[in-house]
């Protein structure tokens, strides 16, 4: 059975730490240090990574060195030893994988879906956030819809395990986007609670974004309404509701 634990790194980042069994992988280490620290004693098995920001892979060298590990991600990362590609289905951990490419956030962006029997699990590092999404760095507001729409459709019940701990800051964001969608009020207290508590808001469920998430409800009334007092046409495509979302949220 496995088991999946975040590790608080930097101010806001969780490395997702899997076992199973005496196998140790870590998901996005943009630090070694916590990450030696949870291990202890027991050695790493393997890297999976998403993206190329340092946030997500300033620790892999130093955890390299430590364990001879091998290293699973986008070829455009220098330490991988095993690049993959978006339809690639990996067996690690005992565990059938998917590999999503999910440009947007950057153009070598991949998510990764863990079957562990009957439950999914998706990595998403930046792409998609608990009540929100990443910033466009590097590719267009049409590739991030593609790709959160992809997201999307995955499961309701699937866990979603992303890579910072925003979900306050964007269920605000959220409410402002679309008030009175209750499940947004909802889910802003039983957070302020968790993060009161000094607990980690992760993870959510691809059917709880699809309730709360404004970047994956631009079909809302309320959402287009105030995407078109905001600059989008009155006939705007989800794309254009999207792109007018993403560039408030910049500034909000």
């Amino acid at each position: 059975m496995i088991t999946i634990h975040p590790i608080p790194a930097f101010n806001d980042n969780y490395i997702w730490h899997l076992r199973q069994g005496d196998e140790h992988w870590v998901v996005d280490p943009g630090d070694a240090n916590p990450v030696f620290d949870a291990l202890g004693d027991n050695r790493l098995s393997g890297i999976l990574l998403t993206h190329h920001h340092p946030d997500h892979t300033g620790g892999v060298e130093a955890l390299m060195n430590a364990y001879q590990c091998p290293v699973y991600g986008p070829a455009t990362i220098a330490q991988v030893t095993h690049p993959l590609v978006d339809g690639d289905h990996p067996t690690l951990i005992g565990c059938h994988w998917d590999v999503l490419a999910v440009p947007g956030h950057t153009l070598d962006h991949i998510a990764l879906v863990l079957h562990a029997g009957e439950e999914l699990h998706l990595f998403c590092g930046d792409t998609l956030f608990a009540a929100g999404c990443g910033r466009l760095f590097e590719g267009s507001p049409e590739q991030m819809f593609d790709s959160l729409s992809r997201l999307a459709r995955l499961p309701a019940d699937t866990r979603v395990y992303c890579a910072h701990e925003y979900t306050e800051a964007n269920l605000k964001f959220a409410r402002a986007a679309e008030p009175g969608n209750s499940a947004i009020a909802s889910r802003l207290v039983s957070v302020k609670q968790v993060r009161a508590e000094n607990r980690p808001t992760l993870p959510s469920t691809i059917g709880l974004e699809c309730a709360t998430n404004p970047f994956l409800r631009t079909q809302s009334p309320t959402i287009r309404a105030l995407a078109c007092e905001r600059g989008a046409p009155a006939d705007a495509s989800p794309v254009e509701i999207f792109t007018v979302l993403r560039r408030w949220k910049d500034t909000f």
